[in-house]
């Protein structure tokens, strides 16, 4: 009897229980989805003040604030969520595939004897999960870069998507399928360090944090861990993430590019802007990535936990 119950808890090979892959990449995308919802302005500010001095011209936007204040009083309380429909398609194919991969990877590398992997290791599984991830989700990346920068602009040189659905559609037949996936190579690499970083670092964090004795499993555990993973995440990517949004917001000048690659649109952010613009809007960023971070993380977490106890308990 006492043998039967093990192998009910703990599965035929003595590890114990999970939930189905398709569980994992379910609570990824609806993790990713639901911190969206609450982010969503902070990346609107975050595209707005990448975009602001392009071209060596004057910054729309001084600070973080004045960006925010500036969009409510030019487009309302609606303005600060436009793209909000690609944002929540990004998490449903770019986090869903991300963390999915990641949890996947992360369970098949554990020992038999519950020691999780190194952190090199861990490095790796991250920037694995990340690459593939970005890639699936290129096309609403292109959209939301691309609706969040709209306002900005003069009503004359307006894309004017309706939604991220009528912005695929749009691109495609406007520019042809390929666009959708503009600017996938620094949007991949960007993937990579920011997975390298927000994934590894989450857990080697929460892993010190419980290993330090002050530390429980819990919210405040997974606050601590993801505040401190989103630190160095941003520090990490914003010269990645400036080229990346970028390039896939440039248009045609004369039936050419605005940039060739994201060597070039670095080369010319240092050369017209100053070399510290790579990190231009670092608290947006931040105050983006961290929530976010925060946010995915513990609802991650909390619907792993909720499954744990409803399906898997006995």
């Amino acid at each position: 009897m006492a043998a039967t119950a093990s192998a009910g808890a703990g599965g035929m090979d003595g590890k114990p229980r999970t939930s189905p892959k398709s569980i994992k990449f379910l609570f990824g995308g609806l993790a990713g989805m639901g911190a969206t919802v609450f982010v969503q302005p902070l990346d609107l500010v975050k595209n707005r003040m990448q975009l602001s001095g392009e071209g060596a011209k004057t910054r729309e936007y001084k600070t973080s604030f004045h960006a925010l204040t500036s969009i409510l009083k030019a487009e309302g309380l609606r303005g600060i969520y436009t793209g909000l429909s690609a944002g929540l398609l990004r998490q449903a194919t770019y986090t869903t595939t991300r963390l999915g991969i990641y949890t996947v990877l992360f369970e098949r590398l554990t020992g038999a004897d519950g020691t999780p992997p190194g952190f090199l290791l861990k490095a790796l599984i991250g920037m694995t999960a990340g690459a593939t991830g970005a890639f699936v989700g290129t096309p609403a990346e292109v959209a939301l870069i691309r609706m969040t920068a709209d306002g900005r602009l003069p009503a004359d040189q307006r894309r004017g998507y309706k939604n991220v659905f009528n912005a695929l559609i749009r691109i495609t037949r406007e520019e042809g399928v390929l666009t959708l996936w503009r600017g996938c190579i620094p949007t991949m690499a960007r993937a990579v360090v920011v997975n390298a970083a927000q994934l590894a670092s989450y857990s080697q964090s929460k892993q010190f944090l419980l290993d330090s004795g002050y530390f429980s499993d819990n919210i405040l555990c997974h606050f601590c861990a993801s505040m401190i993973s989103g630190l160095v995440t941003t520090a990490a990517s914003m010269p990645v993430d400036i080229a990346k949004t970028r390039i896939q917001n440039m248009r045609m000048i004369d039936g050419k590019p605005e940039y060739k690659n994201g060597l070039d649109v670095l080369f010319k952010v240092v050369r017209y802007e100053g070399f510290f613009s790579l990190w231009k809007g670092f608290t947006p960023y931040y105050a983006r990535l961290g929530p976010h971070t925060v946010l995915t993380f513990i609802f991650l977490e909390q619907m792993n936990k909720a499954y744990r106890r409803l399906f898997l308990s006995g």
